[in-house]
């Protein structure tokens, strides 16, 4: 085949392959269109809105914004509330609209900010000294408190409760805070679903500082829960 054949046979090649790719993309956004459609047709809340917008997030995911940062999954979970509340009816924004930005676009917009917002934080805790509080006992008052509760429980939340409560391999309710058996993973991570238990509240009901129950969360539990979300292909 001569020169000239060759590069016809490339460009004809990287053609055909671009074809592909922009079809399989029109599919997907179409999939994606009929979906949105479907879920805001039914009530808030219905099972039926629910299977729609769990459908929607699987087809998603693999198409958002990756980064490698501790405070990303703490960004992702927000984005997946922001869409469950935003995608009908405009709980806390305007609803999204699909005349202005595909859905991934949409979603990758609200995402980077919080990845924005998580950067700052960390960069603010690195040069903050925090000033160590002691109670009447003793015991290390940590200043830990969350945001309000989330007034809607997206399909993921409700996922992970299932597998929590279930514990198919044991791992959460085997493990536990060093001395306090009765503190396990599956314990936290029920307790910090939304709507969110303050590690505050949590330090005061079972007498451990805030702090170490924050800690163990992060270092054993956290793990956990972000091996089950990416195994379900939420990441």
């Amino acid at each position: 085949m001569s020169e000239y054949g060759e590069k016809t046979a490339v460009s004809n090649y990287i053609s055909k392959f671009s074809s592909l790719i922009s079809d399989y993309m029109e599919k997907n956004n179409n999939t994606l269109a009929q979906l949105i459609q479907e879920a805001c047709e039914h009530p808030h809340g219905s099972r039926q809105r629910q299977k729609r917008l769990t459908q929607i997030i699987r087809l998603a995911s693999n198409k958002l914004w990756k980064e490698n940062t501790d405070y990303y999954e703490d960004a992702l979970q927000e984005t997946w509330v922001y869409f469950c509340q935003n995608i009908c009816e405009g709980k806390t924004a305007k609803p999204y609209n699909p005349d202005r930005a595909s859905l991934v676009t949409w979603l990758n917009n609200y995402l980077k900010w919080r990845l924005k917002d998580g950067y700052i934080k960390a960069e603010k805790k690195n040069k903050q000294t925090v000033s160590v509080r002691v109670d009447e006992s003793n015991k290390i008052i940590d200043p830990v408190d969350n945001l309000p509760a989330k007034p809607d429980i997206p399909p993921i939340i409700e996922e992970i409760e299932a597998w929590v409560l279930k514990d198919p391999e044991h791992k959460l309710r085997q493990t536990h805070l060093d001395n306090h058996p009765q503190i396990t993973c599956q314990l936290l991570i029920l307790k910090r679903l939304p709507p969110e238990t303050p590690w505050k509240t949590l330090a005061e009901q079972y007498g451990i500082p805030a702090g170490t129950l924050s800690s163990f969360y992060q270092r054993k539990c956290k793990p956990l829960l972000r091996e089950f979300s990416k195994f379900r292909g939420y990441r």
